[in-house]
């Protein structure tokens, strides 16, 4: 099975930590040189630093609000000009929780343009350089809500559909072209942001956080949270040549706990 990346360059987004920086660290090792993005330049540097270099990987940033599209789009097109980016992880924090009834008209508008209007943006300047090199794998990082929308997430399950639906659109348009566009959606993972929402939720129901996390794991078939590192493999693999037949579908990473198939 050919997972070699070689000579491959990987725009990896929400990189400083989390599942990104897992991500960024998955594609080096196999062999990619990877640009790292995302808004805080210290942590950055500090996965930059940290990435596989066995095969002389030249490992760039980008510190950028991904928000602000001229400056997002301006500092992808400055690393074009080194070379094309085939393989791109598409990974934006979710909007704020809530339910969707509640929610501002103004908090879907900012969250539609945070997410698929700026994805819109960066295609269209990876897009040249993946179809001249005949290869892209496009790999947007979603929620299992495309599946199953989750309860008080009401902005993210309306953006996260609508990112899923654009992104089967561009799998019909662009596979004759050897640019695949497949979405991973990840469970309860180990990160910072599961961390922060199991504090809240133990904060406002009188539990331990222990007992919310307990909670949590009962309900997933495994029986535990994922490592980063396993949604990572995942990632690796879609964009591999191992997976150039994988072409416009969802991959829960989430031990069995999306209630459809």
């Amino acid at each position: 099975m050919n997972l070699d990346l070689s000579g491959k360059r990987a725009l990896v987004c929400g990189a400083s930590q989390g599942l990104g920086e897992a991500c960024a660290r998955q594609l080096a090792e196999q062999g990619a040189e990877v640009i790292l993005l995302a808004r805080n330049e210290a942590n950055l540097l500090k996965v930059q630093q940290s990435l596989s270099v066995d095969q002389g990987q030249q490992h760039s940033v980008i510190a950028v609000d991904a928000s602000d599209v001229a400056a997002l789009s301006a500092a992808v097109a400055a690393q074009l000009q080194r070379g094309p980016v085939h393989i791109w992880v598409n990974n934006t924090g979710g909007p704020a929780p809530g339910p969707a009834n509640a929610a501002e008209p103004e908090a879907f508008a900012s969250a539609f343009n945070q997410h698929l209007v700026s994805a819109q943006h960066l295609l269209q300047l990876l897009l040249p350089g993946m179809r001249e090199a005949g290869y892209g794998r496009i790999l947007n990082v979603l929620s299992t809500s495309v599946k199953a929308p989750i309860a008080n997430l009401g902005v993210s399950n309306s953006i996260r559909a609508a990112m899923a639906n654009w992104a089967k659109t561009l799998a019909g348009e662009l596979g004759s072209q050897g640019i695949t566009v497949n979405n991973v959606l990840p469970g309860l993972t180990k990160t910072a942001r599961l961390d922060s929402l199991i504090g809240r939720i133990a904060q406002s129901s009188g539990r331990t956080v222990e007992q919310v996390a307990e909670g949590m794991k009962a309900t997933i078939p495994v029986r535990r949270f994922a490592e980063p590192e396993e949604f990572a493999n995942a990632v690796g693999f879609l964009a591999s040549p191992a997976a150039a037949y994988i072409n416009g579908i969802n991959v829960p990473v989430d031990g069995g706990s999306t209630a459809s198939l």
